[in-house]
């Protein structure tokens, strides 16, 4: 029998959500985010803060891509649709969500982070955006409202280059909270999290859905990203991207326009 792909601890108040596709870097596909879905569903009932991370080297790669080179349209979209209801399901639990990012976050991995309300990372964790390298883009969190966080120049810049960088450069940049090294994570995210249950649950959660004033302004681009990403599918610059993912080689998209020369 699998493993299950979200696990689930309760450290008194405290709930752990952790992604458990390791031999993926626990990349998702769309049941595994519904089942993250539920996760953070059942733990907004009865815990105080809610910790996202990932089971062994990696936070999250974002979504599954080993169909992709050959993907089922309904398989696709179901995994578009189930990362929106993931990172809906973050911004709308009445609870903190804290990310503690043990490893890399890239992709999804990083409209992740993006999407949770605070972030703590481990020296080794790296982030990015990697939609236009591997035939997608990021429409969920990476162009919307990665902008709001650290400034539009800078969003431009990791959506647009997908480049890597460290936890150092992600602090300096706004992206996460705190940065610690690897041993220290869960106890430096057990101390911010005893902090927040020190303080009002009510007003917490005033807080936190008042603070979501641009991620429901921005509700209407998801679903039109969504849409232009499925119309996408099976596209010579996806098929493209997810071949050379998976045969770790640069990708060779076709050019938009050929020169007079080339005709």
């Amino acid at each position: 029998m699998a493993e299950e792909a979200v696990l689930v601890e309760r450290r008194g108040q405290v709930a752990w959500i952790r992604l458990n596709r390791p031999e993926r870097l626990n990349a998702f596909d769309g049941p595994m985010a519904r089942a993250a879905v539920k996760a953070i569903e059942d733990c907004s009932v009865d815990s105080g803060v809610i910790v996202i991370t990932g089971q062994g080297r990696g936070f999250c790669a974002g979504g599954y891509l080993a169909t992709m080179d050959n993907p089922d349209p309904r398989e696709v979209r179901a995994m578009y649709e189930g990362s929106l209801a993931l990172l809906d399901a973050i911004r709308t639990s009445p609870r903190p969500v804290i990310a503690a990012v043990n490893g890399p976050a890239a992709g999804g991995g990083n409209e992740l982070v993006i999407a949770c309300d605070l972030a703590i990372a481990s020296t080794k964790a790296t982030f990015g955006q990697t939609g236009p390298r591997v035939g997608s883009a990021p429409v969920l969190g990476g162009t919307n409202i990665m902008p709001i966080q650290i400034g539009e120049k800078r969003a431009k810049e990791l959506s647009f280059l997908c480049r890597r960088y460290t936890a150092a450069q992600a602090l300096e940049m706004g992206l996460v909270n705190a940065v610690v090294e690897p041993e220290e994570l869960e106890s430096t995210v057990e101390e911010w999290a005893a902090e927040l249950l020190a303080l009002s649950p009510r007003y917490l959660e005033i807080a936190k859905i008042s603070s979501n004033l641009w991620w429901n302004s921005a509700r209407d681009s998801f679903r039109s990203g969504i849409g232009m990403l499925a119309q996408a599918i099976a596209s010579h610059d996806m098929l493209e991207g997810a071949r050379a993912f998976a045969e770790k080689r640069p990708p060779r998209f076709a050019p938009l326009f050929t020169s007079p020369e080339e005709n």
